[in-house]
């Protein structure tokens, strides 16, 4: 069994509250409140604990940790995951999985960590006016949380899963990168979806949250925020709900904090849904809007050898080749990955029912997933989608997948289908429902052409939310400015994915842990009236 140290801080005295278990209302003060946990959100509480702030961090999912990660597909996705890792967009066309806990999605992805591509911080200095957000200016702030977290490229042999992706790219002259990941003595498990159950994963749970814990701050879980009351255009204390023993519906205790400065953080469908709930202000109609998801196609493989995809770290090697050779806001582009192979992961997504979807269950161990992650956000087809509320309060996101996106879902299918053959495939099933199985790459190439690119019947599915609350360096085309300040609330800033005036054609988190290092330095600054302190 390994040390847990959530166990051994909680014994040493961190301030750490279940709203679940309260019995009566709580009023708590601090010079800052930060609603959530993850990547925006834990980073954000470092910095400004270390700065000698005092914190509130209000998160809406339970606190688990080692003790509770047991590498259990059953467990991990009721318990760690927003909607039991069912959460679909508003047509259920889009499968959407995001973490609801303590870390939040730092806590249960699959660690690759890429920086900002150049291309997209140009497309938003030219677009958005965000001219601070270079490479060589959000430089130090990348080396600064690469070193936190230990992030560096992987150099550990891939599983089978991760080599057939090169070699079946080495053979048609498609460049493959090895992935950086956030881990320290990572034992190459394999389960990092599931809570890393040995602390190698270097996720807020065991670092920055810790670290700001052990300063004093204040940790409410199980407590969803309603609202941000204000009075004019200032903030002036957030009210949350204790969630039900369940953990899913309102109990009927109350939180309420109230800080010198609010910090949103709750994700980029949280963080909007709680400004509609609160009426912010928004003239322009752009809370909620131009939120984006890298909608992801999937190509499952079936090799004649075992590849046992579920050991060995998830993400070890991609290829940016069908990104770089599109202009960014031409076609649009994707990313390619794979996919750790779990079965409830693998026979949730497969197509098919009855005795077509168990044939392919049996194939279990001698399966191969790739993943495309599409560029989206970037050219006039496609818009993203918008967050809204349903009459429960609750969020939404509704994301119409436009023909645009449809034009470069099929060109992904037939890109991963070909890497797949030239790999050593016997046979493809692009993820649809209506495809067969083909035993050839000439056989796929014509089935992948005929199939009709609809909603529900192509498969898409996203792991990465962003935008929502765009940056701009004007009210009239973002929510907040390059500092992550609230454009119409003077004591409100939001330091998560929402920020991103597009999607990244990258994995977020590492671009969310330097730009919310970035903007928690300036904040502290700002309120402390010294520099604020390097976390290293």
């Amino acid at each position: 069994m390994y040390p847990d140290p959530i166990e051994q801080g909680l014994a040493r005295g961190w301030k750490v509250i279940d709203a679940s278990r309260l019995v009566r209302d709580l009023v708590l003060e601090a010079d800052v409140a930060i609603v959530g946990t993850g990547a925006g959100g834990g980073v954000t509480a470092e910095i400004l604990g270390a700065a000698g702030l005092s914190i509130v961090m209000l998160e809406e999912g339970p606190l688990k940790s080692t003790r509770d990660f047991h590498m259990l597909e059953a467990e991990a996705y009721r318990q760690l995951y927003q909607e039991s890792a069912s959460r679909k967009t508003l047509d259920n066309a889009i499968s959407i999985l995001q973490g609801r806990c303590v870390g939040g999605s730092t806590t249960v992805n699959w660690t690759s960590s890429f920086r900002t591509p150049p291309a997209t911080l140009a497309y938003w200095q030219r677009e958005f006016g965000l001219g601070a957000l270079s490479g060589d200016g959000l430089l130090p702030r990348f080396e600064m949380m690469e070193r936190r977290l230990s992030i560096a490229p992987w150099h550990v042999a891939p599983n089978a899963n991760n080599e057939l992706l090169r070699r079946g790219a080495e053979r048609l002259g498609i460049s493959t990168g090895v992935v950086r990941r956030n881990v320290r003595g990572c034992l190459d498990l394999g389960y990092c979806g599931m809570g890393c159950p040995t602390n190698a994963k270097q996720s807020m749970l065991v670092t920055t949250l810790p670290a700001a814990l052990e300063r004093g701050a204040t940790l409410v879980t199980r407590a969803r925020v309603q609202r941000l009351a204000r009075r004019d255009e200032r903030a002036l204390q957030i009210e949350a709900s204790g969630l039900a023993a369940g953990g899913i519906e309102a109990g009927t205790s109350r939180v309420i904090v109230r800080a010198r400065h609010y910090v949103l953080a709750a994700g980029a469908i949280g963080s909007p849904a709680i400004l509609q709930r609160s009426g912010v202000p928004d003239p322009g109609q752009l809370v909620g809007a131009r939120t984006f998801l890298h909608p992801t196609m999937i190509s499952a493989a079936f090799l004649p050898e075992r590849v046992n995809g579920y050991a060995g770290a998830p993400q070890a090697l991609y290829s940016d080749h069908f990104l770089d050779d599109v202009a960014i806001d031409g076609p649009i582009g994707f990313k390619l990955e794979v996919a750790p192979l779990h079965p409830v992961l693998f026979g949730m997504t497969l197509p098919g029912f009855a005795a077509r979807h168990a044939e392919l269950m049996r194939e279990f161990s001698r399966a191969q997933v790739v993943l495309a992650l599409m560029r989206d956000g970037f050219n006039a087809e496609s818009p993203g989608g918008i967050v809204g509320l349903r009459r429960d309060g609750s969020p939404v996101l509704a994301y119409p997948i436009s023909e645009f996106i449809w034009r470069g879902a099929r060109r992904a299918l037939l890109a991963m289908a070909e890497i797949q053959f030239a790999a050593g495939a016997r046979k493809v099933y692009p993820v649809h429902e209506d495809a067969e199985g083909y035993s050839s790459w000439r056989a796929a190439k014509a089935g992948i052409e005929r199939l009709a690119m609809k909603p529900r019947v192509a498969r898409v599915v996203s792991a990465h939310v962003m935008g929502g609350c765009g940056m701009a360096d004007d009210p009239r085309r973002g929510v907040v400015g390059v500092s992550g300040r609230h454009f119409h609330v003077e004591n409100l800033s939001v330091h998560d994915g929402s920020v991103f005036p597009t999607s990244l054609g990258a994995n977020p988190q590492l671009s969310i842990y330097a730009l919310a290092a970035r903007n928690a330095s300036l904040l502290a600054r700002e309120l402390t009236g010294r520099p604020a302190p390097v976390v290293a």
